[in-house]
């Protein structure tokens, strides 16, 4: 090729990066890669291989996990712990150590990234590898700060922790920094396709001074990381696909363990007519054919205004027939090779299924590799418009509306990341907050910091990763819990009723009383058996009823902190005008002396949150980006609470003002033994300009209703503070869309109001860059 022909064409030639060194250190560690656990390495065994995706070559043999090693590194982790969580000090210089050798082999660290898994060697060079290395940076700081600035809160113990293939050495960062910077050991399973930079990474652990126990990394297949969800760890995270996330929320449910599961995502692309285009064109090209498309945040849906959809899909063909796929070792390739044949099988296999819309591809090479391809015209109920493909397909509709633009947006079953691109930027922040979604990006991204938390709502899962809402998922309060003993309801043979006429009291639905569809009710009496009224006995139609008035009521979601204040301000004030009449209630129904007390907890408890509805701050994340990221506080939803027997007010006012303070809708089942301090308290509501729908009050049978609170699809999470045995249901029956829920395993304690606020809220990161 001559000179002329290289300006003619414009093509790149190779500029391979060189492997030898990275290939060097495999063969001097026998070409296997194993176990490390208690800071020494294990039995090293050929148990099957890890391959070049781009080329097929052998790299490695990789040892599969058995459940007595992962048992073997648990009990090394809970041997380390307690040790390593006494100085957030030392903490803090180790995790400071572990950056600066990662920075020192950041070189080897990315080549042995993308021999492993076929990523472009700039991405994993310029992206996975820096961010990787600023999370251990930035969590060092973390662990300095924890005893100063979280006093009230202690490690959870041992995690297990579990990555996906797309991201290996940047998930590892992202699990192990917060859980070691709070205190906890880790036990951690990469991906089976992908183990050979956490070998790395266990080298530079021990050159760092990790105490032995503190970190341990087990390799293997599924069968291994099932091993380590059912072992006496105290908590599991989890990177991967949403069907495995259901089925470790099924397995872990009533374990007690605490459970963070980051799944996956269909993210809405929305370019308005306004937009700058070939910005936005280029901004597409990172979205969905970064990293081959196997990334769970991923651009893959495409909503373009129609004014200009068919400009935007020109010059969209146009890049994407520029893109260069190929060996990811190249420098100059856009795109490289699929992280193994059996994904390249199945994003195959869901388009050729598709026979809707216009399909462009661009050319690829023979191996492991898929061409990037678009689809346009799909309809929003189109199968590809539903389903995660992981690869470098994007699908493609259009929309007239804003209005539309974010009921098309919303139409999935996921909710991870979205982005917007408009250079209005009124209309970018009057659409952000509108899209079912943890991450919004404005006119970017793929934006992703340690500062900033990163995480989903609906099926693409719960709890968050990076910033101060991270640590959360590390840490509990301190304290230690008591267990809960059930309240037994008085009972009489005697049926002389509490005045002449015997009153029933209904269930309180959509700001109204109504009758329990099955039309049963139950006595209720006081210590000496004297007869006080029946309460109505709430089957799972009430429950429908109460989430359809909740529905109803969403605008209370969109309320102002202040104006919610003053409500519940209000309901505190009635009820103190009332107090003398429910304390004498509660001792009747209690056969106790507490009434007073509890009456005066209750109103205490609505001030507090009454003053917390305009405080719950959100922030401004100090990214290293010209722009902001805020994290902003939303309310989870709709919120069903079982509430805690024990304290017929109290009990049900604890949960109720901080889900209402926070912006949610309620439905609470009242006390089972003790109900009618609940229902007196809805003529409460009624005289405090509560919308109707915004509390439902439920009596009934805690175990009958909590497998239908769990399951119903338009309940957001459910809270179960209750002495009946119903936690392990409710995490079960939680899997079916993967709710967020809150329970008690038995046991009580008192809450302090940042766990209150981080419940009913989930936190949405907005990304705005700026500048010319």
């Amino acid at each position: 090729m001559t000179v002329k022909d290289i300006f003619d064409s414009m093509d790149y030639g190779p500029a391979l990066e060189d492997a030898s060194e990275a290939l060097s250190w495999l063969a001097d560690r026998g070409g296997i890669a194993g176990h490390f656990i208690n800071g020494q390495w294990g039995p090293l065994r050929d148990d099957f291989a890890s391959t070049n995706p781009a080329t097929g070559e052998r790299l490695a043999g990789v040892t599969n996990g058995t459940a007595d090693e992962v048992t073997k590194a648990v009990a090394a982790a809970r041997k380390a712990q307690p040790k390593w969580a006494k100085d957030g000090k030392a903490r803090a210089r180790v995790l400071y150590a572990i950056a600066r050798l990662m920075q020192k082999n950041a070189r080897l660290l990315a080549v042995m990234e993308t021999l492993d898994n076929g990523k472009p060697i700039r991405e994993s060079r310029d992206i996975d590898v820096p961010l990787a290395i600023r999370h251990f940076y930035h969590h060092a700081g973390f662990a300095q700060l924890m005893d100063e600035e979280m006093p009230n809160a202690e490690p959870l113990g041992v995690c297990g922790q579990i990555i996906p293939w797309n991201f290996p050495l940047l998930m590892l960062a992202w699990k192990i920094a917060p859980a070691l910077a709070m205190g906890n050991t880790v036990v951690l399973k990469p991906a089976e396709y992908t183990s050979l930079s956490a070998m790395v990474f266990c080298e530079i652990c021990t050159a760092a001074g990790v105490p032995p126990g503190v970190i341990n990394i087990v390799t293997g297949d599924g069968d291994t990381g099932a091993a380590l969800v059912a072992s006496d760890v105290d908590k599991i995270a989890f990177t991967g696909s949403t069907a495995v996330g259901r089925i470790i929320r099924e397995q872990t449910a009533g374990s007690g363990k605490t459970l963070s599961l980051e799944l996956g995502g269909k993210s809405p692309y929305i370019v308005f007519d306004d937009a700058d285009i070939d910005s936005a064109v280029e901004g597409l090209v990172d979205a969905i054919w970064f990293n081959q498309g196997q990334v769970c945040c991923a651009g893959s849906r495409l909503l373009v205004q129609e004014g200009i959809s068919d400009r935007f899909y020109a010059k969209l063909r146009a890049r994407m027939d520029g893109l260069r796929i190929g060996d990811g070792l190249d420098k100059c390739i856009d795109m490289g090779a699929i992280a193994d044949t059996v994904q390249l099988d199945q994003i195959k296999a869901m388009v050729d299924a598709n026979t809707s819309g216009e399909m462009h591809q661009c050319k690829a090479p023979e191996g492991c590799f898929y061409p990037p391809t678009l689809i346009t015209g799909l309809a929003p109920a189109d199968t590809l418009m539903q389903e995660e493909i992981f690869g470098p397909v994007l699908v493609a509709c259009t929309f007239r509306t804003p209005a539309e633009a974010v009921e098309i947006a919303n139409n999935t079953r996921y909710g991870l990341a979205a982005s917007v691109w408009t250079e209005n930027v009124n209309l970018a922040l009057d659409i952000a907050p509108k899209l079912v979604s943890g991450i919004v990006w404005v006119n970017a991204t793929n934006l992703m910091d340690a500062a900033a938390g990163f995480g989903g709502v609906r099926e693409s899962g719960f709890g968050r990763e990076g910033g101060w809402e991270g640590l959360l998922g590390y840490t509990k309060p301190r304290g230690k819990s008591s267990d809960v003993k059930a309240p037994i309801a008085f009972t009489s043979d005697d049926g002389t009723p509490a005045d002449p006429l015997d009153r029933t009291a209904k269930l309180y639905v959509g700001g109204k009383q109504a009758r329990p569809d099955g039309g049963y009710s139950q006595p209720v009496f006081n210590k000496s058996g004297k007869l006080l009224g029946h309460a109505s006995i709430a089957n799972r139609k009430d429950l429908r009823n109460a989430v359809e008035a909740m529905a109803a009521a969403k605008g209370w979601s969109k309320t102002t902190g202040h104006l919610r204040a003053q409500i519940l301000y209000y309901i505190g004030e009635n009820l103190s005008a009332r107090a003398d009449e429910f304390a004498d209630r509660i001792n009747h129904l209690t056969g106790t002396k507490n009434g007073a007390k509890e009456v005066s907890d209750a109103i205490d408890h609505l001030f507090t949150w009454a003053a917390w509805a305009d405080k719950h701050d959100g922030a401004a994340k100090g990214v290293p980006i010209r722009g902001v990221a805020l994290a902003m506080n939303e309310p989870v939803g709709n919120i069903a609470v079982l509430t805690d027997d024990t304290r017929p007010l109290m009990g049900l006012i604890e949960p109720l003002a901080p889900a209402l303070a926070m912006g949610n809708r309620v439905t609470a089942v009242a006390s089972q033994a003790f109900p009618l301090a609940a229902t007196d308290f809805y003529q409460v509501l009624d005289t405090s300009d509560v919308p109707a729908g915004v509390v439902n009050i439920l009596t009934g049978d805690h175990t009958e209703l909590a497998p239908h609170m769990a399951a119903h699809a338009n309940i957001d999470a459910v809270w179960s503070f209750s002495t009946s045995d119903t936690s392990e249901i409710i995490e079960a029956k939680s899997a079916q869309n993967l709710k967020r829920t809150w329970v008690n395993n038995g046991t009580a304690r008192s809450w302090p109001s940042t766990i209150w606020r981080a419940q009913s809220t989930e936190i949405k990161t907005i990304w705005i860059p700026y500048g010319e």
